[in-house]
């Protein structure tokens, strides 16, 4: 596979001409819709070999693959993703202070059977959300603190696996207390102890740390030593750089993923490590006003299209490694940052580089279908 960036002038049509493959697997690759208008500066991911019916049963990435994903997505949206994952995360299971699991509001059952008949094993992700939505570090604090309630959440978690098939359990737990630093560390360890006498792994998020003296609710009560030996695999969430409510930036900017995921290897084992990519962009309104502003959530083949739609030239900032663009409506300057073939190349060529076990997706609510190609184009078996 190739990554071409689209000049002046160019079609569909002169681009497969000019590189010796089919109009339509340009089409497919990059989900481009008709009348197939194209973005300058889009980055297309080219094939020699024209897509077929066979093409999404092939092979898994001879990597770890692991996608996050809420019982709302789509069902098209998910058979299309599920043959390039090797796990996906069921988002997700809350808990009571005494220990009682929370399910997800909608059924998630058709995800589990799905997830099996492609070989993707369906992961029960926990997360300690409040009645506000919002994660809780005083659910956290009951939980790893009362060794009672500890005993029910992981006997109700073994049943849910044994009752439902899941096949690992993963834990996201955010804004935890300094003070509970260790215990959440013990807590991970004990779900491992458990789930791991079933057969089936655990794993944890991280927040993207570069040091062990990093300040912020976000960082201080997780300790990546000890949370890499607690778990059987970690998930760096390495992005959020730009987010909703901060100034325009890159989701994931290359240097600053690499700084995360060499502070992380100085912890954990390259082999328990898995990098975490954003599958989405964000769209700002200028001027940005802290307190005020509210950045918009897109997909990235939204993003293009906004590009399309505004006549804009997508840009792509070489230390960040990520394509951005500007567009003017209503009278207001909006920024985009998202990703593309380039900035997920850029990050798989990271995994590489380190060894790394492989890449955990938030989220996989919409078909990207370019970077399930690249992805398994880039680490097949040869």
């Amino acid at each position: 596979m190739e990554i071409y960036i689209v000049r002046p002038g160019d079609t569909v049509d002169s681009i497969a001409s000019a590189y010796h493959t089919s109009a339509q697997s340009i089409i497919y690759n990059n989900q481009l819709a008709y009348p197939y208008p194209l973005a300058l500066g889009q980055a297309l991911l080219l094939s020699a070999e024209e897509p077929s019916s066979d093409s999404k049963s092939s092979e898994k990435p001879f990597i770890f693959s692991g996608g996050y994903a809420y019982p709302f997505i789509s069902r098209w949206v998910l058979e299309q993703t599920l043959p390039y994952l090797s796990d996906l995360f069921i988002f997700s299971y809350g808990f009571t202070p005494e220990g009682e699991l929370i399910p997800p509001l909608l059924d998630d059952t058709f995800m589990i059977t799905l997830a099996k008949a492609s070989g993707t094993a369906p992961i029960l992700t926990l997360t300690p959300f409040g009645p506000t939505g919002q994660f809780s570090n005083y659910l956290i604090s009951q939980i790893v603190n009362n060794q009672s309630a500890q005993q029910q959440l992981i006997g109700n978690l073994l049943s849910q696996i044994q009752e439902r098939g899941f096949e690992g359990v993963d834990i996201d737990f955010e804004f935890i207390l300094p003070e509970d630093k260790i215990p959440f560390a013990d807590f991970v360890r004990n779900v491992r102890t458990a789930v791991n006498q079933l057969g089936y792994p655990v794993s944890v998020a991280l927040a993207p740390k570069t040091s062990d003296s990093q300040t912020g609710l976000l960082y201080e009560g997780k300790d990546y030593q000890l949370l890499g030996e607690a778990a059987d695999s970690v998930l760096l969430m390495t992005y959020e750089w730009g987010y909703t409510y901060g100034p325009p930036m890159a989701v994931a900017p290359l240097n600053k993923v690499r700084e995360v995921v060499e502070y992380a290897l100085t912890k954990i084992p390259a082999s328990k490590i898995n990098l975490g990519i954003p599958n989405y962009g964000y769209d700002w309104t200028l001027p940005f006003l802290r307190g005020s502003s509210k950045a918009d959530t897109i997909g990235n083949i939204q993003a293009v299209q906004i590009a399309i739609a505004q006549n804009a030239s997508i840009q792509f900032d070489e230390v960040s490694q990520s394509p951005y663009f500007t567009y003017i409506l209503d009278g207001f300057t909006h920024e985009v940052w998202f990703e593309d073939v380039r900035s997920l190349s850029a990050k798989f060529e990271l995994i590489k580089e380190y060894n790394l076990r492989g890449a955990g997706y938030w989220q996989i609510m919409q078909l990207f279908r370019a970077n399930w190609l690249l992805l398994a184009d880039i680490f097949s078996i040869r």
